[in-house]
């Protein structure tokens, strides 16, 4: 069995609960970081490596050095919870079983920033798991640890729960502030960046749901032994949010030295593809990243077992790579059709976009015109380099990500299963059926069984 950090009391009965969670260990490391000074906390989280778990694995002790701290200005923690990309379901799990976690990482991290009043910006279909952070506050309150002069410090922190309305646009950190702020959730040209210029105007530190539950065990272990685990620049643990066609969906929390074909195969994660299924494809990273097939996923170009970590999911940039990512992990076996999931991922970034910037705002609509009509078996050969030139017209040149988030599937898609957009466009009527041979497919590598 992997260490695990984050979920190691997972299965300890009421641990959603203040009593369990304390008794457990809970809020003793919070108690630990109360008698270090900030500049301590800050160097731990620098030292172990942590890197920010909501998709761009940027190094978090690093974005916490960025805050500004001008004299007689409140600062600002803003927990991203709009957990809204595609196949991504870890941060709500965390909230769900154990909520406490998270408040304790909100405690420390706040403490360490200067921050009196933070706030859980929360994905709006997540109804439920709102409430039960709303309860879990309320128990950590009367318990002393939120309020005024948390248990005698000194320190003051008030934590809101603030729910969203269900626009993916408002995970994009700026929309998330302007959104928090009670505006249309458009994300802001940067710079000013948040840490300067953030919440109300303020500095503000924007943290995932993991990144900041990741403080906890950081603060027990320390940084050092923290940075240990895991390889290279992928320290400590990661949460995988693993489903699609596989026995065993869930979350599952690595230590990120294992290999992507022992992640699918073995019993203890995903537990291999149902009814004898080969493998064919994966989304590694959330509907975002690109897609690559089976030979790629579990060998790199060059050969070498491809492991679940940020650099050897990238190594070889996207021509024959992709991204950690949120570690939203979509496995396809060979009866999937390639073309269909664009599609739908396409539909899915279109009614997405925020519509502010015209490459994402008509590109994704071009977009999904395109593999609609490929699809449905009325395309054109010319309509695979019009995606092509299209996809390639969004990237880079949008104010957020989103843009990129759309192009990437698409043209992905096309690089590595450009066979099966003309099996569609020339096989109309079977294309309607949705009857697909393997012949049909990009031929996946033979996979052993299991990964030992």
């Amino acid at each position: 069995m992997g260490q695990k950090l984050l979920l190691k009391n997972i299965d300890v009965p009421g641990i959603r609960y203040y009593q369990a969670y304390r008794e457990n260990g809970g809020y003793a490391n919070a108690e630990k970081a109360f008698k270090m000074t900030t500049d301590e906390i800050l160097e731990e989280v620098k030292t172990s490596g942590l890197r920010g778990r909501g998709g761009a694995g940027f190094p978090t002790g690093m974005k916490w050095s960025f805050l500004a701290k001008p004299e007689g200005v409140p600062r600002h923690l803003v927990v991203n919870a709009d957990e809204s990309e595609p196949g991504t379901f870890k941060d709500r799990f965390l909230m769900e079983y154990i909520p406490h976690l998270l408040i304790e990482g909100v405690l420390i991290s706040s403490f360490c920033l200067g921050s009196n009043t933070s706030f859980i910006y929360i994905r709006g279909e997540y109804a439920w798991v709102a409430e039960i952070l709303e309860e879990a506050i309320d128990e950590a309150k009367a318990a002393g640890w939120l309020g005024k002069n948390i248990q005698g410090t000194g320190f003051d922190l008030e934590i809101y729960v603030q729910r969203g309305g269900g626009a993916y646009i408002c995970g994009e950190e700026t929309a998330l502030l302007e959104s928090l702020e009670g505006k249309r959730g458009n994300p802001r040209l940067k710079p000013p960046f948040p840490a300067v210029k953030g919440l109300w105007g303020r500095p503000t530190v924007v943290n995932n749901v993991e990144t900041i539950a990741a403080v906890v065990p950081i603060i027990e272990i320390g940084g050092e032994a923290y940075s240990k685990i895991g390889v290279g620049r992928s320290t400590g643990t990661k949460l995988i949010s693993a489903c699609g066609n596989i026995n065993k969906p869930g979350v599952y929390e690595i230590d990120m030295t294992i290999t992507v074909e022992e992640f699918i195969y073995s019993d203890e994660y995903c537990g291999g593809i149902p009814n004898g299924k080969r493998l064919k494809a994966c989304i590694p990273g959330g509907s975002s990243v690109p897609i690559v097939p089976a030979n790629l996923l579990l060998r790199t170009a060059e050969g070498k077992p491809r492991y679940m970590n940020y650099e050897s999911l990238a190594e070889g940039g996207f021509q024959t790579g992709t991204m950690m990512g949120s570690g939203g992990f979509i496995v396809l076996d060979e009866d999937q059709d390639v073309v269909y999931h664009t599609y739908t991922l396409a539909r899915f970034y279109r009614h997405e976009s925020c519509g502010q910037c015209s490459p994402c705002r008509e590109g994704t609509g071009w977009m999904e015109k395109i593999l609609k009509r490929i699809d449905e078996g009325k395309g054109k050969m010319s309509d695979i380099e019009l995606l092509w030139d299209v996809q390639r017209k969004i990237e880079g040149n949008t104010i957020c990500p989103l843009g990129d988030a759309a192009a990437w599937p698409v043209a992905a898609a096309i690089r590595h299963f450009r066979d099966e957009f003309e099996w569609h466009i020339n096989n109309p009527e079977e294309c309607l059926t949705r009857n697909f041979g393997l012949a049909h497919y990009a031929d996946p590598i033979e996979i052993k069984e299991t990964a030992n």
